[in-house]
C-alpha cells in the first residue's frame, strides 16, 4: 500500500513538473528506463552482457549528464561493471533526461527489487530522501551529498575533490604562457565549489600572478554551451582550461582542442577525447565508490553516513596520462600531492576556508547562486 500511495505520489509530481516544462517527456512514458542491454529497468533482469549472474541486484540512477557523458555518471557505471565481473552482481541503470525523472527512476528501480540504489550525484539528494524514508528496509547509496548521512539506509559516498582541483591547479599554474587561465563550472554550489577552490588554490600556489577566469555554466549536460564559455575565455588570453562540469565540460575540451590550448579534464581520465589537447583530468575514482558500496552490500558489510575517499587512499588523484606532462611539473605535483597527505598542506574546501585565505573577491562564483 505504501509502495502505490508513493508511486501515486511521484505521479502527480511528475505531471505538474512536466506541465511547466517545455519539450518534457508524455507522462505515462517517462523517459530514462533504458538498462543495460536494452531491457526495462523495472524488468532489472539483464546486466551489462546480456547474462543474469549475480547473487545481488544494483540499480544506478543517473543525473541529467547520462549514461555516457565520458565523466560522472559512466565512471561510475564502469564501477558496477566491474563489480559484475569479479564479484557477479546483477548491474542495471536508469538514465535521467531531466529532473522530474529522479523519483520515478528511482521508484522503478525499487519495484525492480535492487538490494542497492545508486544514486549518482547531489541532484539526486531530495528524490533519495523521499524514498529512503518511504521505503526504510532499501538500502541507498548516493554520490557527492552528505545531506542524507542521518538517514539509516543511505550510503553518503564523498569525495575530497578540492585535494585533486589543486593538483590540476599546480598544472594550469605552471604550464600557463598567458598568466590567464580557466574555470567552467556546472552548477555553483557548496560541493561544486570544492573543485573551483582548490583549482585556483593550486594555481595561486605556484603562479600567484596568474589571473582565473571563471565561469558558471549552470548545467551538466550543455556541450554548447561549455564550447561557447570555454571560446570566450580563450579570447580573453586563457591557455589552460579545467572544467568541472559533467558533459558540459565535452564542450569545453572541443574548443581548446580547435584553439590549440590546454584542457583539464575531470572525474575520469579524460585524455582519450583529444589526446593532444588534455594535458592531464582531476581523478575523482566514483567507480571505486560504485564497486565498494556494491561489494559491502554483497558480503553484508553496509554501513550507511559518510564514506569519505581522498588522496591517501587513492579516491582522488590526478590521471595516469602524463605523457604531455613536463618533468617539472609531474615533480611539482607529486611534491604537494605528499605534502596533502601528510598535511603540510591543507587544501581549502568551503567559502569560509577559502576566504580566510585570499579575500571575498579571488573566487567568484556565489556557492549560493544555484540551487
Amino acid at each position: 500500500m505504501k509502495r502505490r500511495l508513493f508511486a501515486l505520489l511521484m505521479a502527480a509530481i511528475l505531471v505538474f513538473s512536466l506541465a511547466a516544462c517545455s519539450g518534457g517527456s508524455d507522462a505515462t512514458e517517462p523517459a530514462g528506463t533504458e538498462a543495460a542491454g536494452g531491457t526495462e529497468a523495472a524488468e532489472g533482469t539483464e546486466a551489462a552482457g546480456g547474462e543474469t549472474t549475480g547473487t545481488i541486484k544494483v540499480g544506478m540512477v543517473t543525473d541529467v549528464g547520462g549514461i555516457n557523458d565520458q565523466s560522472f555518471n559512466q565512471s561510475s557505471w564502469e564501477g558496477l561493471q566491474r563489480a559484475q565481473e569479479e564479484l557477479g552482481i546483477d548491474p542495471v541503470y536508469v538514465e535521467s533526461h531531466q529532473d522530474s525523472e529522479y523519483a520515478t527512476n528511482i521508484e522503478s528501480l525499487i519495484d525492480a527489487d535492487c538490494d542497492l540504489i545508486i544514486c549518482v550525484g547531489y541532484m539526486l539528494a531530495d528524490a533519495t530522501r523521499e524514498a529512503a524514508e518511504m521505503y526504510p528496509d532499501q538500502k541507498f547509496a548516493i554520490i557527492d551529498d552528505n545531506s542524507n548521512a542521518d538517514l539509516p539506509n543511505v550510503a553518503c559516498l564523498m569525495f575530497e575533490q578540492e585535494q585533486a582541483s589543486y593538483l590540476v591547479g599546480i598544472v594550469a599554474g605552471m604550464m600557463t604562457e598567458s598568466n590567464t587561465v580557466g574555470f567552467v563550472l556546472g552548477q555553483s554550489t557548496g560541493p561544486m565549489n570544492e573543485f573551483g577552490y582548490g583549482y585556483v588554490d593550486g594555481v595561486l600556489s605556484t603562479n600567484p600572478d596568474a589571473t582565473v577566469l571563471q565561469y558558471n555554466a549552470n548545467a551538466f549536460g550543455d556541450a554548447g554551451l561549455g564550447k561557447t564559455a570555454a571560446k570566450d575565455m580563450i579570447t580573453n588570453g586563457a591557455d589552460v582550461i579545467y572544467h568541472a562540469a559533467g558533459g558540459t565540460g565535452a564542450g569545453v575540451i572541443e574548443a581548446c582542442a580547435e584553439d590549440g590550448v590546454w584542457a583539464i579534464g575531470v572525474d575520469s581520465d579524460q585524455n582519450h577525447l583529444a589526446p593532444e589537447t588534455v594535458v592531464t583530468s582531476a581523478m575523482k575514482r566514483v567507480d571505486n565508490a560504485s564497486y565498494d558500496i556494491a561489494k559491502a552490500v554483497l558480503e553484508g558489510t553496509y554501513t550507511p553516513g559518510e564514506h569519505v575517499y581522498s588522496l591517501e587512499d587513492g579516491g582522488v588523484d590526478i590521471a595516469p596520462t602524463t605523457t604531455l606532462l613536463p618533468d617539472d611539473v609531474l615533480a611539482a605535483v607529486e611534491t604537494a600531492k605528499q605534502q596533502i597527505i601528510d598535511g603540510e598542506i591543507v587544501v581549502p574546501a568551503t567559502q569560509e576556508e577559502f576566504e580566510e585565505k585570499y579575500g571575498p573577491d579571488v573566487y567568484q562564483l556565489d556557492p549560493e547562486s544555484a540551487e
